[in-house]
């Protein structure tokens, strides 16, 4: 099943897969960030939030995962509205989203997956915002047994490139880690440099087997919208909106209501 027409789709990206390794700052405004408040009061007025007019589940697990920065608590809409929708929605545990992303899968969201996969029964599917999309697919790379989609909302899947002010805090975050873990993590941890297992499974292509959706705004404040596509006009979905409301975003809804039935 495909989504509804309301999402506009943009075919053409301008980077090739090996752009992955690539981090740079993007020539962006973020001023319009702040408007993500009005997409959340759009949100409860929106009968897609109350289940209607979507179609439903049949009790698949759905494992959210928050962007960068990001705590389960700002993912807590979504989880509801999937619950509501039929699905069995399962918070990540990574607690906040400032950690060394392999240390991330290995000790927090590794146990999820497991119990998302035993209490179901079956292959489950992944929702990550921003950075949570990016290790939505390194988790997909990594596990395709126990993954039958990722679906991501404004994640630069194809290189980080963002705004100054997000490069600085990816900075800052950087230099916590190695001052916590020293030699626990490696030299280039948290760089396109970094040779471990989340990186490494990001410049391997995700397996056929795995549905891939992603879901991007072009009045993107955070990070180049450019950056977050698929390159597959029939996998890549414009909405309209900020990066921060994409986890608001009444259209986002919709199309993940859409492309997880398509997977049931």
């Amino acid at each position: 099943m495909r989504a509804k027409a309301t999402a506009r789709r943009r075919a053409t990206a301008p980077q090739s897969a090996k752009s992955r390794n690539h981090k740079a700052e993007a020539d962006i405004s973020i001023w319009k960030e702040a408007l993500f408040g009005a997409e959340l009061l759009l949100l409860y007025a929106s009968p897609v939030y109350y289940g209607l007019g979507v179609p439903h589940g049949n009790g698949s697990g759905v494992v959210v995962i928050p962007g960068f920065l990001g705590t389960d608590l700002y993912v807590t809409h979504l989880h509801a509205w999937l619950q509501r929708i039929g699905y069995r929605p399962y918070l990540s545990g990574i607690g906040l989203n400032a950690e060394c992303p392999n240390l991330l899968i290995r000790y927090r969201l590794a146990d999820t997956i497991d119990k998302a996969v035993k209490d179901t029964g079956r292959k489950i599917h992944l929702v990550g915002h921003s950075l949570g999309g990016i290790i939505a697919r390194s988790l997909a790379a990594q596990r395709p047994d126990d993954i039958d989609s990722v679906i991501s909302l404004g994640a630069p899947i194809r290189g980080a490139v963002l705004h100054p002010s997000v490069v600085n805090a990816a900075r800052i975050v950087r230099a916590q880690i190695l001052t916590t873990h020293g030699g626990g993590v490696l030299p280039d941890c948290y760089t396109p440099r970094c040779t471990c297992n989340f990186l490494s499974s990001l410049r391997c292509s995700i397996p056929k087997t795995i549905a891939e959706t992603a879901i991007y705004t072009c009045d993107d404040g955070i990070v180049d919208w450019r950056y977050c596509k698929t390159g597959r006009a029939e996998d890549d979905f414009e909405v309209p909106g900020t990066h921060v409301g994409l986890v608001f975003n009444p259209s986002v809804y919709t199309i993940i209501a859409e492309r997880l039935a398509a997977m049931e």
